[in-house]
């Protein structure tokens, strides 16, 4: 078991995201402002977005919003926490000053607020040349001072050590990787690699999306239609697969009086890594910080694992991802 304090970070994908999430701004808002200093002060201690967070004309919206909840928290309070955010590796973003009008951009939404900058997903796949200059960029921005910390997202281990020793040549070290990790994700042998390189060089490892689109907060016994589309179609595809799996996340949370969603997360602790949760209710809020009370039992740990490893069901890989 990781022996390190492992805390949970706050996920900020459906905070404009109308097409996934269904958001609405004239009901949502006020929620989401609660809920984010709800979070703050139950101690969740980092931010994570991205500048395409939010659909349409609602580009950057996330970012907005976050800066602007910014502006009311407390300079003691702003200094525990860690502002993280993903800027897109669009095919017209080439160039070692790719990112930077995008930078900018990011920065202004968030107050000036930026401690890492992350690429949001790798360009290996299609155009590699791009990805290390971006990222070289990034260093550039690092450099002088503009950012604190650079991280990676969607990047494969072979790829994450080539970039690792890009940037280490240039004595500037590659804080965090974030990937898609849940019980609901495929167990690969790539995934094991990215852990040990974490472990190594010293890497937070972030995992987003680890309660599967919120698929494993669910009940086994319930079945509940989602506002979107796409959440829908995912539902009906993987809730009839994961029922073993959610009993017995519902199993062990009796024993903490906790819940399934906070049995997830402590699940991805007790890998090394740091859950970035999706929260959009001071509710969901609540639940989060809880899980930051108590940690698995290896046997507990163990019994997840097995049920991951034969569960029929997984969540879809993201495409953009690295060897």
């Amino acid at each position: 078991m990781n022996k390190k304090k492992i805390g949970i970070g706050i996920g900020t994908w459906a905070w404009g995201n109308k097409l996934v999430w269904g958001y609405k701004p004239e009901t949502d808002d006020i929620l989401l402002k609660k809920t984010f200093f709800d979070a703050i002060d139950g101690g969740l201690d980092l931010v994570d977005t991205a500048d395409s967070y939010g659909t349409g004309n609602l580009f950057g919206q996330s970012e907005k919003l976050i800066g602007n909840f910014l502006e009311e928290l407390p300079k003691r309070k702003l200094r525990k926490i860690t502002i993280a955010t993903k800027l897109a590796p669009f095919p017209w973003r080439i160039g070692r000053n790719g990112l930077n009008h995008a930078f900018q951009e990011s920065n202004k939404r968030l107050r000036g607020h930026i401690k890492r900058a992350q690429l949001h997903w790798s360009t290996c796949r299609y155009a590699p040349w791009q990805e290390e200059q971006l990222l070289n960029g990034l260093g550039d921005l690092y450099e002088k001072g503009l950012i604190k910390e650079i991280g990676l997202s969607n990047t494969g281990p072979k790829r994450l050590s080539f970039l690792y020793q890009k940037l280490k040549e240039r004595g500037i070290k590659i804080t965090s990787i974030q990937m898609q990790f849940s019980l609901l994700t495929k167990p690969t042998l790539e995934d094991e690699k990215i852990k040990n390189l974490c472990i190594e060089q010293n890497i937070e490892y972030l995992a987003y999306s680890p309660l599967a689109l919120g698929i494993l907060a669910i009940k086994p016994n319930k079945s509940p239609k989602p506002r979107t589309f796409l959440r829908q179609k995912l539902f009906q595809n993987i809730l009839p697969k994961t029922i073993e799996l959610r009993k017995l996340l519902t199993n062990i949370g009796e024993k903490y009086s906790a819940s399934q969603a906070q049995v997830a997360l402590n699940w991805i602790r007790s890998h090394g890594a740091k859950p970035i949760v999706g929260i959009r209710n001071p509710l969901q809020a609540k639940d989060a910080i809880s899980a930051l009370n108590w940690s698995l039992t290896q046997r507990e740990k163990e019994r997840l694992d097995f049920h991951r490893n034969s569960c029929l069901a997984n969540m879809p890989q993201n495409p953009f991802t690295s060897p």
